[in-house]
Order: C-alpha cells, then sequence, then structure tokens
C-alpha cells in the first residue's frame, strides 16, 4: 500500500478509496497526534471542521468528527466554508486543529479531507507518516463518559467571522467596479458574492446554487471560457472565477482575456513593493510558473524564488524565509499577513483594490508581464510511478530540450492527486510549444 496522504491531503473516489470509516479511522488518528503535537495540557482540545457542497461532504464530516470525539475532542462543525476559511477559523477559534473536507477542482464524485495544525497551517509530511502509522495503533477503547468529545455546530457565525476578517485585510473600498464571480457551485458560493458586495463593488455572481451535485460541473476556475463570456455579456471590469474550495482564484480582464495566477503576482508584487510591503522584495512560485514572470519581476526589481510544485511547498518556504507573497500559476495565491493558505476571495479583493487605488484596468496592470506561449498537457497513464525513469521518456526530454535552447524549457511531473503525468512546454512561439509537447506526450502515454 502506498502512502495514503498525496500533495494535498488525503484524496480519492468518495465511498470507494475515501470512504467513511476510512474518514473516522484518519479524525481519530489525527486527533491523538495533532493533540499531542500542541501540547495542551489539561484543556479540552478543539478541532473545527468545515466542507464544500458536494453530496459526500455530509457523509464524511461525520464520520470524521464521530472518529475525532471518540478521542476525546471537540468538533465546531462550520458547515460549508472555502478551505482558507477553515484554516482561518482554525487560528481565530485558537483549535488544535481544522479539517476541510473538499476535492478542490475536483469532480463532484471526488472527495478529500485536508488537515491543518494549530495556527492553520497545513501539516509537515512527518506529522502525516505520524498520522497514518498512528491509523494502525489506535486503542479499541477511547474515553468514556465525560471524556468523549462534542459535536458543535458553529455554522452560524462562522462566514460572518471570516467575511469580518477579508474586510479588514483590504479595507479599500471598490465602488464603482464591476465583477462577475464564477462561485463553481462550490464552497464559496456564499462568501465570495458576500465579501465583495461588502467593499461596495457591483456583483454579478453566477454558478452560486449548489446541489450537492453540480460542483465544478462545467463551472468554475478549470472552464474559464464561461466566465469570459459573462464578462462580455455584462460589460463587467473584471471576472473572477473560483474553483469547489475557494483557494483559488483567476481572473478575465474587460476584453475578455484571462489572467492567471503568474499575471496576478506579478500585479500584487509590484503593489506590495510600491507600499513597502514586499519582504525582502521577493515574489516565491513554482517551477511551473512562466518564464515572462521571472523577466518581469527582474525588471522590477523584484527576487523571484522556484519551489517545487504544489501550494505546500510555496508555504514552506513563505514560511522558512519570513516572504510576504507567493503562489501558483493556477491561481493559488498566498499572503502570510492575512492567511496561512491560498485564499481565492482574498486574491480578488486584492486584486480590485489594486484597480480601485490606480484607476487602471486589470488589463493595464496585466501588461506588466509578457507570458511566453505554455502547453500544459495532462497525460493519463497507468502508473505515474514509473514515468521519470523511462528511457524513453529521458531520451525525448533531452531531444526537446536541445531544441528550445535558451528560447523555452520543458517540465514534466506527476499529478499529486490523479493517474495522470502533467507534461509542459515553453517556447518561443505556440506553435512549436504545442508541437513538443504533443510528442512527449505521446512518449509518456506509451510507457
Amino acid at each position: 500500500m502506498g502512502r495514503l496522504f498525496g500533495t494535498d491531503g488525503v484524496r480519492g473516489l468518495a465511498n470507494d478509496k475515501l470512504t467513511a470509516p476510512l474518514a473516522m479511522k484518519l479524525g481519530a488518528a489525527a486527533a491523538r497526534v495533532l493533540v499531542d503535537h500542541e501540547g495542551k495540557g489539561n484543556r479540552r482540545p478543539t478541532a473545527v471542521v468545515g466542507r464544500d457542497p458536494r453530496v459526500s461532504g455530509e457523509m464524511l464530516t461525520a464520520a470524521l468528527a464521530a472518529g475525532m470525539s471518540s478521542q476525546g475532542v471537540d468538533v465546531l462543525n462550520v458547515g460549508i466554508l472555502p478551505t482558507p476559511a477553515v484554516a482561518y477559523l482554525t487560528d481565530a477559534f485558537g483549535a488544535d486543529m481544522g479539517v476541510m473536507i473538499s476535492a478542490s477542482h475536483n469532480p463532484m464524485p471526488d472527495n478529500g479531507i485536508k488537515f491543518f495544525a494549530a495556527g492553520g497551517h497545513k501539516l509537515e509530511d512527518y506529522v502525516e507518516d505520524e498520522i497514518e502509522s498512528f491509523m494502525l495503533e489506535l486503542p479499541e477503547q477511547g474515553p468514556t463518559g465525560a471524556g468523549i468529545g462534542r459535536i458543535i455546530d458553529e455554522s452560524e457565525d462562522a462566514l460572518e467571522r471570516y467575511l469580518s476578517h477579508l474586510h479588514n485585510a483590504v479595507p479599500t473600498p471598490l465602488d464603482g467596479i464591476r465583477v462577475v464571480v464564477d462561485c463553481a457551485n462550490g464552497a464559496a458560493y456564499k462568501a465570495a458574492p458576500s465579501a465583495y458586495r461588502n467593499a461596495g463593488a457591483e456583483v454579478i455572481a453566477i454558478h452560486d446554487r449548489p446541489n450537492a451535485f453540480n460542483i465544478n460541473e462545467g463551472v468554475g476556475s478549470t472552464h474559464i471560457e464561461v466566465v469570459q463570456q459573462a464578462v462580455q455579456e455584462h460589460g463587467a471590469d473584471i471576472g473572477l472565477a473560483h474553483d469547489g474550495d475557494a483557494d483559488r482564484c483567476l481572473a478575465v480582464d474587460s476584453e475578455g482575456n484571462v489572467v492567471d495566477g503568474d499575471q496576478i503576482m506579478a500585479i500584487l508584487a509590484m503593489a506590495m513593493k510600491e507600499d513597502g510591503e514586499l519582504k525582502k522584495n521577493t515574489l516565491v512560485a513554482t517551477v511551473m510558473s512562466n518564464l515572462g514572470l521571472k523577466l518581469a519581476m527582474k525588471e522590477q526589481g523584484i527576487v523571484l524564488r522556484e519551489t517545487s510544485v504544489g501550494d505546500r511547498y510555496v508555504l514552506a518556504d513563505l514560511r522558512a524565509g519570513d516572504f510576504s507573497l507567493g503562489g501558483e500559476q493556477s491561481g493559488h495565491i498566498v499572503i502570510p499577513e492575512h492567511g496561512t493558505t491560498g485564499d481565492g476571495t482574498l486574491t480578488g479583493l486584492s486584486l480590485m483594490a489594486r484597480m480601485a487605488s490606480t484607476g487602471k484596468s486589470l488589463g493595464e496592470l496585466a501588461s506588466v508581464m509578457s507570458v511566453l506561449p505554455q502547453t500544459l498537457i495532462n497525460v493519463p497513464v497507468a502508473d505515474k510511478s514509473m514515468i521519470a525513469d523511462s528511457p524513453q521518456v529521458k531520451e525525448a526530454i533531452a531531444a526537446a530540450e536541445e531544441e528550445l535552447g535558451e528560447t523555452g524549457r520543458v517540465l514534466l511531473r506527476p499529478s499529486g492527486t490523479e493517474e495522470l503525468f502533467r507534461v509542459m512546454v515553453e517556447a518561443s512561439d505556440s506553435t512549436t510549444a504545442r508541437r513538443i509537447a504533443g510528442q512527449l506526450s505521446a512518449v509518456v502515454a506509451q510507457v
């Protein structure tokens, strides 16, 4: 059996790989490990639990809560909220741990379990390993009587606390800005439109009617074309697209052009530098970020640090270096002063605040960065662990890199959550990028 935790918690097909008994064991083991790490002595330990609207979330919430309460942990159920809201509330409530039940941008049948340590921080690998190990050693009997944890409904107050936090983080009035927001029928269906309206924007919310089955279904940040069309139809100044758990945000300008996570980071980095808020003049991104971001930051006198792919690695580098901005091309943007993980709604507010303070359109702001043509192909594979060591794949990569020289780059990596291998090629023109990416994908598919 492989490692249970992936790059972003435990994820899989709900009631198949990710079952209620597994969730109950995970909850119990995580409760024991994380409370021990906190060392709260005789104080009653607590956990914050939230979820996105997908149907299996109800089942998994009940199982996790049962597992945690069986180990003497009081569970504060905050209901349907974005992942960053659960991380924030874990800190705000002074809880020992937090749990978000969501498969993010994955389709409805999937689900996932993400754990946060005290303070709302994602877990280190060694802590996840401890939880996995403890699952095999769970005692048959936990505390009894008054030692059993309670399950408490905190959903009524949780959203307002999160909205107040967002308003304090970005108090700039957004009056006069018309925004289309695609909520992906997901966890932000209330939070994102409310936050933007509270700031003064004119909000046109779409796909804000989750029914437990329609999350991410042809909408949200993985289907940006829907927002492009809506921006044009409504004459909006900006479009924002969130994913199922709203830790991502992608944008569209008034002309319908996509503004991805790299461009968003460029805009926010310049704003923070001007305001003296960009610590050490440094932006943290991943190796997947476009070469154009590095060139733009160099021109602005901003250092770009690169990490492995995954927001957990960006977060780790931000904390280790005490930096103030980081993120991914996919739209995971982290501003540590205001959050411990990517926050799509905070990102949307920050983008619109920059528009309001400068009087510039999103298109003008995004023009600071020229995007090199980049092609990304997700190749379904039987066993992603075999691809990197394949002689055929290594030979194909070497040939591609020789052809591109210094005018582009190649990056192949396994998905952290699915049986896919991602093939990314950057080149000076889109035709070359597509051709080489197609050639490499064909080789990967044959392994």
